[in-house]
Order: C-alpha cells, then structure tokens, then sequence
C-alpha cells in the first residue's frame, strides 16, 4: 500500500511501502543445540543416581536404627543387663570357636539327612520362670530353639542343670504371629503356635524383621507338607 506524505518544504513525494509475503512468514521454533542437549541429559542423569542414593541411605538410616533399637530391646529383655551383654560376648565366642551356628545347630539337636540351617536369630524364649536367652534355628525341617547356658531346676529336691530346648517340626506349625506391647511398642514378640495348641512366645530379637520373616516362611512350608500328607 502507498501513502502521500508531504515534505517540510511543501512538496510531495512518495514513500515506499513494504509488501510481507505470506510464504516468508512462518512460526519461528526453537532448536535445542546438542550442547545444551547433553546438559539436560547429565542434570536428569546426576538427578536420579542422587535420588537412588538418598533412598539407600535412607534405608541404611532406617536398618541401623532398628539394629540400635533392637540390641537395646534383646539386652533390656534380660533380667541382669550386664549378663545380657556377656552373654551375648560369650555367645560370639562360641559361635566363632565351633565354626558358626550351623555346626552348632547340628551338635545341639538331631538332624536328618539333607536337612540344612536356614537362619538363626539370638532371641528370648518366654518362660514360667521369665525370658530365657538363646538362639532360635530355622532349618529346612524344624523350628529349634537352644538356651545359650544350662538352666536350673528342681528334681528331687536337688538342683539340676540342663539346657532349655524346643522342638517342633515344620508340618506341625499352625500360626505364626507377629505383635507388640500396646503400651511399649518397641516390645515385639512371636507367637508360635502348633497343631496341638502348644504356645511358644519369642522376644527380644536382635534381628526381629528378618525372624518374622523367616517363621512365616517356615510356616508356609510346613502348610505345604501338611497337604502333602
């Protein structure tokens, strides 16, 4: 289009006008450079490594202090608190001079051909008397259960010393449960019981999480070998 434009000295001249061609004018894009490409990458890749490095750290955080708060638990559960903590020592002795608990767990009760230590956890076992420190053996068999020293008791009006045992086969587990103290959580407890009603109470584990664990496995072989018979 052309406009008339009067100049300061009152003549008349023609302003040129500018003609925009439909094709010339396109939406303009913005294009990432390769450079600024891979920074993207390198912030999305550091990014993610430290967010799987905060969770690990978390869930270290979290397992050690179940392990503090565990050890505090398994040597309060004792009626002597320095006798926990010897004990403990004592059984660490033991363990490392008789080349680990399997060979303990096989010295300690019968075993059958094939049958192998699954896992085994320093623990309580509740008592008419109070808790009984020792180590409960989960194998591919049997739950067992061995006090970590001779216990006394009456027989004939004299003073017998034997170690506590129990015994019970996989198939002859009937329930396996978990629970705490309503008024102290940090008191958990397994209950065991067996196909004949006998009750076993567990406490103060060391390594409690993974003892659950391991029981309900237990507990689901044994159902499988129930149905099997």
């Amino acid at each position: 289009m052309e406009k008339e434009t009067e100049s300061k000295n009152g003549s008349i001249s023609m302003k040129k006008s500018v003609h925009w061609s439909p094709e010339l004018v396109t939406e303009s894009t913005s294009q990432q450079s390769p450079t600024s490409f891979n920074l993207i990458q390198t912030v999305v890749t550091v990014r993610n490594a430290l967010g799987r490095w905060g969770r690990r750290v978390g869930e270290a955080t979290r397992k050690a202090e179940s392990l503090a708060g565990n050890t505090w638990q398994h040597l309060k559960t004792s009626p002597s608190f320095s006798e926990a903590a010897m004990g403990r020592i004592a059984q660490g002795t033991k363990v490392l001079a008789e080349g680990g608990y399997e060979k303990i767990f096989v010295h300690t009760f019968e075993t059958v051909p094939d049958e192998q230590l699954q896992n085994s956890y320093a623990c309580y076992l509740s008592t008419s008397a109070g808790p009984v420190m020792g180590v409960l053996y989960i194998s591919t068999v049997k739950v067992a259960y061995s006090s970590d020293s001779p216990i006394s008791y009456k027989s004939d009006n004299k003073t017998e010393w034997s170690y506590y045992k129990v015994i019970i086969p996989l198939h002859e587990l009937k329930a396996v449960n978990p629970s705490s103290n309503n008024i102290n959580p940090a008191e958990k407890y397994i209950q065991v019981i067996t196909v004949d009603n006998h009750e076993f109470w567990f406490m103060g584990f060391l390594n409690y999480e993974g003892a659950v664990e391991s029981m309900k496995e237990a507990l689901e072989t044994g159902k499988s070998l129930q149905s099997v018979a």
